[in-house]
């Protein structure tokens, strides 16, 4: 056990002191932060170590690391539409973080209200406060407040980002909401395959042989499978994870991801939920950005790295190639065969126009509106495929059972 010194700061940002024995810098640290403080300097022990908060909140132990996660989207929605509240009432920005650090603002952390307090209590500026924590608050996001602040119209830009980021949370649960129902009728169908092959058959299966009947080709190759499957599973199982292990190691590759992406923008029905999705989030990103002020090349970067597409990002970084060289954005775009001419001519409008912030923001709804739409027909489209195959799975093992019933009763009334 060891003493050490450490300075941190309250609820209210303000500095205290203290002296505490542990084992180590890290059981020190995690002392202070279960007592509501968040950790500025650790000193004694073996060596000293700064956790200013300019410092990444998560590279000063284990301790914080799991104290601090990155917020889902609708908790990051939540924590900046509370502060926009807070501020829109006239609240001072010191007054308003320092209600955020007692309310309840889902997964963003107390102390990143606390650390946020304490930055702007020493002069910083909310943006710079901001980027000292990079795992909660996104690039977009910084540059956006960054924007506010030099325009005088922070509250404004933070309602926007809540809106921005509820309506991306909308999008990704309307996606997961259409999935559930497909996911679940394959999981049940593997489940009654692997009841009915592990515990039914079997049983039929000595019953039968007991009989001394010559069996229907149907149950013959149901007994192959269920003799195979009780003697090999465990092949089954390796050759199952050998194949995923190989196919999550290509598709992490750059060549991998980049074939697993493209053909994810070409495939059939998949298309048409991947397609308006991808559209949808470099719209609405790149609109929100040059909507406050942020410049046009940096505002394409941000939008590089928020769009999760390989191939849309490579396009994006030839768009920024074409804009530095002086060109619009529509005109390397265009020359991409990635987006589709709907997104190229309003953007074209919209820099002829001088409102390409408003023309994107269209285009975001527009896809929107389209993704809606295909969920629904996707949806309709897999269910009866779905109730097909299983249908037919099971099907073909009660037929296999009941031909050999059949046949060994025709035989006994012989």
């Amino acid at each position: 056990m060891a003493e050490f010194q450490i300075t941190a700061r309250d609820a209210e940002g303000k500095q205290v002191t203290d002296t505490i024995t542990a084992s180590d810098k890290n059981a020190a640290v995690a002392q202070v932060t279960a007592r509501g403080l968040f950790p500025v300097k650790v000193s004694g022990g073996e060596a000293d170590e700064s956790v200013h908060s300019d410092s990444n909140l998560l590279s000063s132990g284990e301790s914080r690391r799991s104290a601090v996660k990155k917020p889902k989207l609708q908790d990051l929605a939540n924590y900046t539409r509370q502060l926009a509240n807070l501020l829109k009432a006239g609240m001072p920005l010191t007054s308003a973080l320092h209600s955020m650090t007692s309310m309840e603002s889902g997964g963003v952390h107390p102390l990143v209200s606390v650390s946020l307090l304490g930055d702007v209590k020493e002069g910083k500026n909310l943006s710079r406060a901001m980027k000292s924590h990079a795992e909660v608050f996104p690039a977009m996001y910084i540059n956006m407040v960054r924007a506010g602040e030099s325009g005088g119209s922070l509250v404004e830009v933070l309602e926007r980002l809540a809106d921005h980021y509820e309506r991306f949370a909308e999008v990704r649960q309307k996606v997961i909401s259409a999935l559930v129902y497909p996911a679940f009728v394959i999981g049940l169908g593997f489940i009654l395959i692997f009841v009915f092959m592990s515990y039914i058959l079997p049983k039929f299966m000595k019953i039968f042989e007991g009989m001394n009947v010559e069996l229907p080709l149907s149950t013959q190759l149901l007994q192959g499978l269920s003799n195979f499957f009780a003697d090999f599973w465990w092949v089954v199982l390796v050759v199952m994870g050998f194949f995923s292990f190989i196919l999550k190691a290509y598709f992490s590759s750059e060549s991998g991801k980049e074939r697993l992406h493209g053909w994810l923008l070409q495939a059939p029905l998949v298309r048409k939920i991947v397609r308006p999705t991808m559209f949808g989030q470099f719209a609405r990103t790149l609109g929100a950005l040059l909507r406050n002020g942020v410049p046009v090349l940096e505002a394409l970067k941000i939008t590089q790295d928020v769009v999760q597409n390989v191939v849309i990002q490579q396009a994006i970084g030839r768009t920024i190639g074409g804009v530095t060289d002086g060109k619009t954005i529509a005109q390397p775009l265009g020359k991409e065969g990635v987006f589709d001419k709907l997104m190229i001519d309003l953007i074209h409008i919209g820099e002829q126009t001088g409102d390409v912030p408003s023309a994107l923001e269209n285009l975001a709804e527009t896809y929107d509106n389209q993704l809606n739409v295909n969920l629904r027909v996707v949806t309709t489209l897999i269910e009866p495929f779905l109730i097909v195959f299983i249908a037919g799975v099971v099907g073909f093992m009660l037929v296999g059972v009941l031909q050999a019933m059949f046949k060994i009763t025709s035989t006994i009334g012989k």
